[in-house]
């Protein structure tokens, strides 16, 4: 049994722009002299949508889609691939280098705002690894009577710190 609030979702899950095909229906329909109310029953679509598509037709004498006003989106389909792509063979580059990344491979001009706010929305975070140093003050309290072999002996795992300790 479905609720009435499911049913409203549904409804407004379900605004998709209707087809060509359909436009011309509810425009055969309407030259049929049938009404908007029998228009919506009988397609299935709501008589607002009905009202709207005949009075579109009235005025500007077609129902095709007309351009709407806003900058179209920059990122495509492929280039969100692309980015996915190049964001998970390295994860820690940063953005300008995905980037340059992404505009050599498939030649668009991205800035690193348009990166970040397209992995962003891919559910990419960028984070900082947290720095934890080697030695603790607590571990340093506890080991303070190791000999320098002894030292040696615990960077050797680590030569990094080894060559860091040899040059002090």
């Amino acid at each position: 049994m479905q609720t009435a609030s499911t049913n409203i979702y549904e409804r407004m899950v379900c605004s998709q722009e209707l087809s060509e095909f359909k436009h011309g229906t509810v425009m055969g329909c309407h030259l049929c002299n049938k009404s908007i109310h029998e228009i919506s029953l009988l397609l299935n679509i709501p008589w607002s949508t009905v009202s709207g598509i005949i009075a579109k037709w009235k005025q500007l004498g077609t129902t095709a889609t007309q351009p709407r006003s806003g900058r179209p989106r920059k990122m495509t389909e492929r280039g969100q691939r692309m980015l996915k792509h190049t964001v998970r063979r390295g994860r820690q580059l940063s953005a300008e280098s995905v980037a340059k990344d992404v505009q050599t491979s498939c030649g668009l001009q991205i800035s690193t705002t348009t990166v970040h706010r397209e992995l962003h929305g891919m559910g990419f975070h960028c984070r900082a690894a947290a720095s934890k140093p080697y030695i603790t003050k607590c571990n340093a309290k506890h080991c303070h009577y190791l000999t320098l072999e002894q030292w040696r002996h615990v960077f050797r795992e680590n030569s990094a710190c080894l060559t860091a300790l040899c040059q002090v």
